[in-house]
């Protein structure tokens, strides 16, 4: 077995670098953007006379960021060659992924917004699967570059980790659809021209199927977003939303009717694996300032290094993320040359123990650091808040563990939803 990363990967990544140092990095510094990164002033990002979203200027310091990244052949990687891409593999994506977050914070991979500058394009990888050649034509190239986006109405107030029991209806009404219903958690709904929303489009509560996903204008009428959820991670581009009585015709369809359930299903695997990359390099990088540190700080005379109180808790976070390292390098070279629904239950282990991994190590490395670990002078206070949510978000823990429990008790099988290629 040859756990060597491939030598292209390897370029890549100093490529990466390179880019990053000779770009990104002066971007950064210039006409005091370095106050989105400051965390004494981070509440830069935030616009708080428009409901605490995302700042005009943040989100345009973002936008260039990405220009620069697409106009160098970064931003596109994951993508098919034929969008401008390199047919970036899982394996690829997790190691760059990790490389970035354990840089540490900037704007070449910020944690608050899931921005990079190696894309990780959720809408696009749909678009490509899912839409009509008239929805490619629209979105294809606009996705590609990041310049524009769709939100994803999926969680409902009362239906969060459930789908199946979504409230919201669509009525086949002539050429077209009424939909009614509410929707919340839809991220960038401030700025999205159209919102992927998940109605009941036929069959009960519960069921798999009937259930279809609509590309819905946000200036429809009926259309409203209600408000906009301040999160632990400000600022919010999270909004509940309200649909009454949105008409929309027959092309709004998204992935064919009744088949939205295997639209939000396909692309899980392929996030959660990614995701699960960056918590650990974000996990690795907090280890590491941990250490740095201990062995510089020297009360009573002696380097904190030198106490095993310190070094316990630090070399059993550096055991986990090395075994993780290795599950997810595992799993994700498993997804390139078996199928992404081939190892399910590993995605799942991936994910859910990256995410809480995350967070422990930032908050050791806060206890490390001490008083200066809890203040706005360190990182990590930022890294805890802003990976927090991803033991909540696309799977709570809860739900990646009874998944699991589902493969390892024999209720499930490794398998794709019906309609999608494994």
């Amino acid at each position: 077995m040859d756990f060597e990363l491939p030598a292209a990967l390897s370029k890549t990544l100093a490529e990466l670098d390179a880019f990053i140092e000779a770009e990104i990095k002066p971007l950064e510094a210039q006409d005091d953007n370095q106050r989105f990164f400051d965390h004494r002033r981070e509440d830069a990002r935030t616009d708080w006379e428009r409901g605490g979203l995302p700042s005009v200027e943040w989100e345009a310091l973002l936008r260039e960021a990405k220009r620069r990244a697409d106009a160098a052949g970064f931003f596109r990687y994951a993508f098919p060659k034929k969008y401008g891409g390199q047919d970036g593999s899982n394996l690829d994506m997790a190691v760059i992924r990790e490389h970035l977050a354990r840089r540490g914070l900037g704007l070449h991979n910020d944690l608050q917004n899931e921005h990079s500058v190696v894309g990780n394009n959720v809408g696009l990888l749909l678009m490509l699967h899912y839409g009509t050649k008239a929805q490619q034509a629209e979105w294809v190239e606009p996705l590609a570059s990041g310049e524009r986006g769709f939100a994803f109405g999926i969680s409902e107030p009362e239906h969060g980790s459930d789908a199946t029991h979504m409230e919201t209806a669509a009525q086949r009404t002539g050429d077209g659809w009424v939909i009614n219903g509410e929707k919340t958690w839809n991220t960038g709904i401030h700025k999205a021209p159209v919102d992927m929303i998940m109605a009941r489009s036929s069959g009960k509560a519960g069921d798999a199927q009937g259930l279809t996903a609509f590309l819905v204008p946000t200036d429809a009428a009926g259309f409203r977003v209600e408000e906009m959820l301040w999160t632990f991670n400000m600022p919010t581009d999270h909004g509940r939303i309200t649909l009454r009585n949105v008409r929309v015709p027959d092309a709004a369809v998204f992935g064919g009717e009744g088949r939205g359930l295997q639209v939000v299903q396909h692309f899980f695997n392929e996030n959660r694996i990614r995701q699960a990359a960056s918590s650990l390099g974000a996990a690795q990088y907090c280890i590491a300032e941990a250490v740095e540190y201990a062995k510089q700080r020297k009360p009573f005379g002696r380097p904190l290094a030198s106490n095993q109180a310190v070094q316990f808790p630090l070399v059993e976070l550096q055991t986990q993320c090395e075994m993780l390292r290795a599950l997810i390098h595992k799993t994700a070279w498993q997804m390139d040359t078996q199928g992404a629904f081939s190892v399910s239950d590993k995605v799942s282990m991936c994910n859910y123990w990256s995410n809480r991994l995350c967070c422990e190590a930032a908050d050791r490395a806060m206890q490390v650091h001490g008083g200066l670990g809890y203040s706005r002078h360190k990182p990590f206070e930022h890294i805890y808040r802003h990976h927090r949510r991803y033991r909540i978000t696309e799977g709570a823990e809860e739900i990646q563990m009874r998944r699991v429990a589902g493969y390892l008790f024999g209720f499930m099988k490794q398998r794709a939803p019906k309609g999608v290629e494994a």
